[in-house]
């Protein structure tokens, strides 16, 4: 229900168990940085589910790879591009190199 969907509570409970829950979270959920960074450290790929405005937050993003290195595959094209973000991804996870761009 969208009342559920918009309860941080539960949405917190959800991703922790399962962090592709995310992306039936509400959108202000979306961009709420404990509940995304919570979903990302269950599974990284669910940084796609979280808002722009947190994909391109630099400080945020490089929490999110640190604790899965893959999740760089759905930050912001700038941050694909940022050596520090892309190094953080990197040290966790060997194969993010693949989403660094040039």
């Amino acid at each position: 229900s969208a009342e559920l969907k918009a309860d941080r509570q539960f949405v917190l409970a959800a991703v922790a168990q399962s962090g592709g829950a995310l992306r039936y979270a509400s959108a202000e959920l979306q961009a709420d940085r404990e509940v995304v960074l919570a979903a990302v450290a269950q599974y990284g790929g669910a940084l796609e589910y979280a808002s722009a405005e947190l994909k391109a937050d630099r400080q945020f993003v490089l929490a999110a790879v640190a604790q899965s290195g893959g999740a760089l595959r759905y930050a912001s094209a700038e941050l694909q591009a940022d050596r520090e973000v892309v190094l953080a991804a990197v040290a966790q996870y060997g194969g993010a190199l693949e989403y660094a761009s040039a």
